[in-house]
C-alpha cells in the first residue's frame, strides 16, 4: 500500500514538465505539490532523445519523492503528439437476458465493439469516450442502466495514438524509478480540470496552447463532440520573432514574454523597443506594433486550425459557451480579444475549479490559477476518477475502455 494513497499527475511538454501530486483525503484530493521544471529531449510532445528525458523527468520525480516515495508508482500522464487520431464509431449488441434489462456488462460489450475500427498494427487505443446509447433506435440515452430493450447501441469517439510514442514514454518513466497508472490525452486533461458542468452543457470549446503544439476539445449537451491536436504552439512565436527581428530563439521568447500582444490593432505604432536588452549582438529599435503584427499572426494562424474543425461539425460561432483557453501561451496578453474576434465566440483565460481544491495551501493556490497547471492538475483529477477516490465526483466523460494496468501490461515484455 506504500504510496497509494497518492497520485502523480505529470503534464510533459516540450518546453516545460508541470507536475502535480495529489493525497487521498477523506472528500477530496489534498494537494501536496505543483511545480515546472525545464523539459529536455521532447519535440512536439514526443520523445526524440531518451537521455535527455530521461534526465528531465527524473528530476520531476525526484521532487515528487520528497511528498512520497511510492508516490512515483502512480503516475497519471499526458499524450500530446499532433500524430493523435480521433474518429467516430458506432458499437451494436443485443441485449443478453431474457428479461431485457440492460446491465454495466451489457454497456461494456457494447462500447468494446465501437472498438472494432481499422487501426494499423503500429497503432493502440487510449481512449474510448461514449457519447450516447440508442436503445431500439431510440437515441439520446446517456445512461442505459436499467432500461429495457433487444437492442443495445453506443456511440464513441476513438483516441488512438502511435505505438511507439507510448513505448518511448513508458521506457523512460520505467528508467527512472517511475510507474505509469493511466495515459491521457492533453485536451481531455484540460478539460477534466475548467470546464464546469454548465459549460459542457451550453457548448464550449477548450483550446489548449502548448510550446509546440494546440489541443482542442468540443463539449454540448454534456457530452464530448469532437477533440483535435495541431503541430503548431506558441513557440512557434518566437521563432517567427527571431526570423523577422534577427534575433536569437531565446531573445525572442523573452521579448514575446515582456513586450508581447495578441492584437496589434490595440498596440501603439509609437511604443519602440530597443533590441540590445535582449540580445546584445542586436542593433536598433523597432515598434511594439510590428512584434504584435507577426504575433497576431501566428496566433490567428492557431485559431484558424480551431476554426476549420468548428466548421467541420457546423459549430462555428455557435457554442454559447464560448472558448477557453488555457496552456502557456493563453497568457499572452491580448489573446481573448484575438479569440473573440476570429472565431466569433465569447473568450476567457481558462483557470482550474476550485472546487477542486479547497484543501489546496495557500502556497498553491497562485499555481492552480495559472492556465499553464491546468492539465496537470486535470491529469491527478482524472486519476481521482478512475480509481474512484471520489465516487460522486463529475468525470471527464466516457471511459479508457479498458482497465488501465491491464492496458499498460500489453507493453511490457
Amino acid at each position: 500500500m506504500f504510496g497509494k494513497n497518492f497520485i502523480v499527475g505529470l503534464d510533459i511538454g516540450t518546453s516545460s514538465i508541470k507536475a502535480g501530486v495529489v493525497e487521498n483525503g477523506k472528500n477530496s484530493p489534498i494537494l501536496r505539490a505543483l511545480f515546472k521544471e525545464v523539459s529536455l529531449g521532447l519535440q512536439k510532445g514526443s520523445i526524440f532523445d531518451m537521455t535527455e528525458a530521461s534526465q528531465s523527468i527524473g528530476r520531476v520525480l525526484g521532487e515528487v519523492r520528497k511528498i512520497n516515495r511510492g508516490a512515483v508508482k502512480n503516475i497519471y500522464v499526458n499524450i500530446g503528439t499532433p500524430q493523435v487520431k480521433v474518429q467516430g464509431s458506432r458499437g451494436v449488441v443485443a441485449v443478453s437476458r431474457a428479461d431485457n434489462e440492460i446491465y454495466k456488462d451489457d454497456v461494456d460489450r457494447a462500447i468494446r465493439a465501437s472498438q472494432a475500427i481499422n487501426l494499423a498494427p503500429n497503432r493502440t487505443i487510449i481512449h474510448t469516450m461514449t457519447k450516447d446509447f440508442m436503445i431500439d433506435g431510440v437515441g439520446d440515452i446517456f445512461d442505459p442502466l436499467g432500461l429495457n430493450g433487444n437492442r443495445l447501441e453506443v456511440s464513441s469517439l476513438v483516441v488512438d495514438v502511435f505505438t511507439p510514442h507510448i513505448k518511448s514514454l513508458m521506457k523512460v518513466i520505467e528508467l527512472v524509478g517511475g510507474e505509469i497508472g493511466g495515459l491521457v490525452f492533453t485536451p481531455l486533461a484540460g478539460s477534466r480540470s475548467v470546464l464546469s458542468k454548465v459549460q459542457k452543457d451550453l457548448g464550449t470549446v477548450l483550446v489548449d496552447i502548448g510550446a509546440a503544439t494546440t489541443g482542442m476539445s468540443i463539449y454540448e449537451e454534456n457530452r464530448l463532440v469532437n477533440l483535435a491536436k495541431f503541430p503548431v504552439g506558441a513557440r512557434n512565436i518566437s521563432k517567427d520573432l527571431a526570423v523577422g527581428l534577427k534575433i536569437p530563439v531565446e531573445a525572442a521568447e523573452n521579448l514575446k514574454l515582456n513586450y508581447g500582444y495578441a492584437l496589434a490593432r490595440d498596440v501603439s505604432s509609437r511604443e519602440m523597443i530597443e533590441l540590445k536588452k535582449f540580445s546584445p549582438e542586436a542593433s536598433g529599435s523597432i515598434s511594439r506594433r510590428f512584434v504584435a503584427e507577426i504575433i497576431e499572426a501566428r496566433l490567428a494562424e492557431i485559431f484558424e486550425f480551431v476554426n476549420n474543425e468548428l466548421k467541420l461539425l457546423g459549430k462555428t460561432g455557435k457554442l454559447p459557451g464560448g472558448v477557453v483557453l488555457v496552456g502557456g501561451g493563453a497568457k499572452l496578453p491580448g489573446i481573448t480579444e484575438l479569440a473573440r474576434q476570429e472565431l466569433k465566440l465569447f473568450s476567457q483565460v481558462g483557470l482550474a475549479n476550485q472546487e477542486d481544491w479547497l484543501k489546496a495551501s495557500p502556497e498553491f493556490l497562485e499555481k492552480v490559477e495559472d492556465p499553464e497547471f491546468v492539465n496537470a492538475l486535470g491529469l491527478v483529477l482524472w486519476g481521482v476518477d478512475q480509481e474512484n477516490w471520489r465516487p460522486t465526483s463529475l468525470r471527464g466523460g466516457g471511459s479508457l475502455g479498458s482497465k488501465v494496468k491491464n492496458f499498460l501490461g500489453y507493453f511490457k515484455p
